[in-house]
């Protein structure tokens, strides 16, 4: 069975002195000590100063800047609400249409909100949804062997984490083709 999100973080955590030599508390001193004042900087410099692998380095910075989904949510902040607040609010069904028709894929998906966005996993992440202008949700999807056509376009700079993205302006946008991508990306995982 596929580990949750946060069984994967707690293992992570668990492996830092076998994998990197230190324990997370060592290295969120050496964090400190940087003066780093940005994600992007803290984890440049710890894996060029100190030869980390971008998923130790990431992890590091997100708990050093207490930017992981893990630290917003003990802070009582729910993500979802946060990413569709605002100029954002009118997206929310969309992201609603979203989830309902994921969760109709299978009883073995979850649904990770992070700060931007949020990560749709079955045994690895399949799609990401998120809001990215005041007017669009993005949801990325991975899906190999397939090539961009039409609305269902190469994820380019988007984000790196899929392979495609579909734009959606209106709750209407989330239909049957959609499902199909949805679908085939599920079915991938």
């Amino acid at each position: 069975m596929a580990k949750s999100p946060a069984q994967a973080e707690a293992d992570m955590i668990a492996g830092f002195k076998e994998k990197t030599g230190k324990t997370l508390d060592q290295w969120l001193a050496i964090a400190k000590k940087s003066g780093a004042d940005k994600h992007g900087v803290l984890v440049a410099f710890l894996k060029s100063d100190h030869n980390l692998t971008h998923g130790f380095a990431n992890m590091i910075a997100l708990k050093h800047f207490k930017s992981d989904a893990g630290s917003l949510a003990d802070k009582g902040i729910d993500l979802v609400a946060a990413q569709y607040a605002g100029d954002k609010a009118a997206l929310r069904p969309i992201y609603d249409t979203l989830e309902k028709l994921i969760r109709a894929l299978g009883d073995d998906i979850e649904i990770s909100p992070k700060k931007a966005y949020a990560s749709v996993r079955r045994s690895k992440q399949f799609a990401i949804i998120q809001p990215s202008t005041k007017t669009r949700v993005d949801l990325g999807l991975n899906l190999k062997g397939v090539g961009p056509a039409g609305r269902l376009e190469a994820s380019g700079s988007f984000n790196s984490m899929v392979t495609h993205r579909v734009k959606l302006e209106t709750p209407s946008d989330v239909d049957k083709q959609l499902s199909a991508w949805l679908k085939r990306a599920y079915d991938q995982a």
